[in-house]
């Protein structure tokens, strides 16, 4: 059956929808018959401000969306790959078609004096309310002050403007696909901000039996994305994480087509610290995620997990 409407849900913050335009305007380029519309939902974690473990952690930004997939209410959803769960599957009868080629994975910081993060004074309130970033900080910066702050990147910004911090962490791709790339002070590196499971990277999940869309959309993917994210994604699985474990990690594919894996689980208060960091050699990009999971779990990343209330 020929296809001559796609219909693309997606959450309805700016962002999101930005994230949408890149899709269509992908689509149009492979397929400029094919017309797109997009179906726009609110979520949970949008509507919720207070903190993710009380609305079903990640899944909150994600729900609705799967929901009206699965109604047949839209044909092709957009995620951002770090707002999917990876501890449990996709919802039953959906799949993904496509990972489209990753944006920046680093976060910037923004400071409306132009500071950079080794040059904040002490007491600088940190406007996030990101555990991965909080544990980050407290290891590398503990004389900085993380205030509670959620919603999407333009409300955090002005937020910001009415004084509600002094500085904000926001990732690079989410102001790129914003255009607000002008109020980046510093742009800190993987190594100083270790960045989140899936960290830009756009997702295309299908009903699982819409075998057509499935075929026409997965050429917008992009190969080592592909590879980078299943490693993330099993890792993430492997040790299944919940919404307040700070967990951080990123696999690349070197020019050479070399796969790593680094990833790191922290102590909430930043005082512990786990590591590891694999290449994949012949192993398959999920067998990498394995590895270096089992490797933080011989650690003792279960325990530490475990102890952290969500």
């Amino acid at each position: 059956m020929a296809i001559d409407l796609i219909r693309i849900v997606s959450r309805d913050s700016p962002m999101a929808l930005a994230q949408v335009e890149r899709v269509r305007a992908e689509l149009a380029a492979l397929h400029p018959g094919i017309g797109t519309e997009v179906v726009p939902v609110k979520t949970t974690g949008d509507r919720w401000m207070g903190e993710l473990s009380q609305v079903e952690g990640k899944g909150a930004f994600t729900k609705e969306v799967d929901q009206a997939l699965l109604a047949g209410e839209a044909d092709l959803a957009v995620h951002c790959v770090k707002d999917v769960p990876a501890d449990r599957p996709l919802p039953a009868g959906t799949t993904f078609a496509a990972f489209l080629k990753r944006d920046d994975i680093r976060d910037a910081l923004v400071h409306p004096a132009g500071l950079h993060l080794h040059q904040l004074p002490p007491g600088t309130r940190i406007g996030t309310s990101s555990v991965r970033r909080i544990a980050q900080l407290a290891a590398s910066h503990p004389h900085l002050d993380c205030v509670p702050m959620r919603g999407n990147a333009n409300r955090r910004l002005e937020k910001l403007a009415a004084g509600e911090a002094d500085a904000l962490l926001l990732a690079v791709s989410g102001l790129e696909r914003i255009q607000r790339t002008d109020v980046i002070t510093e742009i800190l590196s993987p190594e100083a901000m270790c960045p989140p499971i899936g960290a830009g990277v756009l997702a295309l999940q299908c009903r699982e039996g819409d075998t057509g869309l499935i075929d026409l959309v997965s050429a917008l993917g992009d190969p080592a994305t592909h590879r980078e994210t299943t490693a993330e994604r099993m890792f993430l699985h492997v040790l299944q994480g919940h919404c307040n474990s700070p967990i951080a990690g990123y696999a690349h594919v070197e020019g050479s087509g070399e796969l790593s894996l680094r990833a790191k689980v922290f102590t909430p208060d930043g005082k512990t610290v786990l590591n590891a960091h694999e290449w994949a050699g012949r192993l398959d990009p999920a067998t990498l995620g394995t590895s270096v999971a089992v490797s933080l779990l011989r650690q003792g990343a279960r325990e530490l997990i475990d102890g952290i209330a969500h």
